[in-house]
């Protein structure tokens, strides 16, 4: 008997608008995968558009967002939002890495959808944060930076790996160091606590896309460091924003001439 196909499995997941539907169909579609039900079919790409997400939060400009001094519990909710609607991208984002390039080994899928559920439990565990607060998703506005890079990056697996979990989820290695220290000052043990494992995880996620930025890089002949920062200036003009967390990025590959450079781009 032929095996379903994981891809449009995956489209579903990516599609489904609910988070908590989102994150069950992952965590169904991670544990089908594991247990070999699941074949790489061939069927054609979708071309990328805008991710299944709930009609709130509502999107604004990044400058739109509202100010998150901890010194108010409005302020530590609108600060816990913020993360929380990165995780919900990154569900988003995992998917979406698994889905849309094809021809990769099997680990690479695997990787990414245990990436996803990884992802999802992130948002669950923030998203219990804020209503404690008294808060939801949804009760501050989000901005689509993350997702924007997605669609710019679509074409090139090479790229994506580059721009997305080495270069804007990997900033989240560099201030979530700082947001911990921030939540233990203001007497919130349990939001600090929360970010600490995220943390953890997050490390791994940008390893994993060291790893195949690398895998894809040896594939087509180019230097890693070199393909890296053409990409950060090709995309990003080269900016860094903020002090870069050595300690963490060497935890997920970053080698130490890639840090001297980073550091150098530092505004």
């Amino acid at each position: 008997m032929t095996k379903p196909s994981l891809f449009p499995l995956a489209w579903r997941c990516l599609q489904a608008s609910e988070a908590e539907h989102k994150i069950g169909l992952t965590r169904q579609l991670l544990a089908d995968w594991d247990a070999g039900e699941l074949a790489l079919g061939d069927e054609e790409i979708r071309p990328i558009g805008p991710a299944g997400r709930p009609a709130l939060p509502g999107l604004v400009h990044p400058r739109e967002l509202p100010r998150r001094s901890l010194a108010s519990p409005q302020g530590r909710a609108a600060l816990l939002h913020a993360v929380t609607h990165i995780e919900f991208n990154a569900v988003n984002l995992a998917l979406d890495h698994a889905y849309r390039f094809r021809r990769m080994p099997e680990d690479y899928y695997g990787d990414w959808l245990r990436v996803a559920v990884e992802e999802g439990e992130h948002f669950q565990l923030l998203r219990d944060r804020l209503r404690a607060a008294g808060f939801d998703y949804g009760s501050f506005p989000g901005h689509n930076g993350l997702w924007d890079m997605a669609q710019r990056t679509a074409g090139d697996a090479l790229e994506r790996m580059a721009l997305v979990p080495r270069a804007l989820e990997a900033r989240g290695l560099d201030v979530t160091p700082g947001m911990i220290v921030r939540f233990q000052t203001a007497g919130d043990a349990e939001s600090a606590a929360a970010l600490e494992r995220i943390l953890r995880d997050e490390v791994g996620h940008v390893r994993i896309g060291t790893r195949w930025f690398q895998y894809l890089c040896t594939q087509r002949g180019l230097d890693p460091e070199e393909t890296y920062f053409t990409l950060l200036e090709t995309y990003l003009q080269g900016e860094v924003r903020g002090p870069v967390h050595r300690e963490a990025r060497r935890e997920a590959r970053f080698s130490e001439a890639e840090l001297d450079r980073l550091e150098g781009l530092r505004r």
